[in-house]
């Protein structure tokens, strides 16, 4: 008999097949001083091969130990004749603005 709308009615509901669940381990957890203080642990991307190896300093190039890796600067710790300076007081803006719209609604 026809449904509600002229679509065929079903006799029971369809089941989907049932899978079994994988569950996903986490990564190994490396806690030998020794490997973590001459290997750089979790780099390698490869399922199989070694961990790399860390350098002497004077390998790496000098730009590398002045990166900035706290936390993000605030607009008055910048200097305003950098790019960086405009680029986040642009980012600022651009956040306030949307705030500003969507109290609108």
């Amino acid at each position: 008999a026809p449904g509600a709308r002229g679509n065929k009615k079903f006799a029971g509901k369809a089941r989907g097949r049932t899978t079994a669940r994988v569950e996903l381990k986490g990564p190994e957890i490396c806690k030998d001083p020794v490997l973590l203080t001459t290997h750089a642990m979790g780099v390698n991307i490869y399922k199989d091969g070694q961990e790399v190896k860390l350098k002497p300093d004077s390998e790496y190039p000098e730009w590398l130990f002045n990166v900035h890796i706290g936390p993000p600067k605030k607009l008055d710790e910048l200097d305003p004749d950098t790019l960086q300076y405009w680029r986040h007081l642009r980012k600022l803006n651009t956040w306030h603005e949307i705030k500003v719209r969507n109290r609108r609604r």
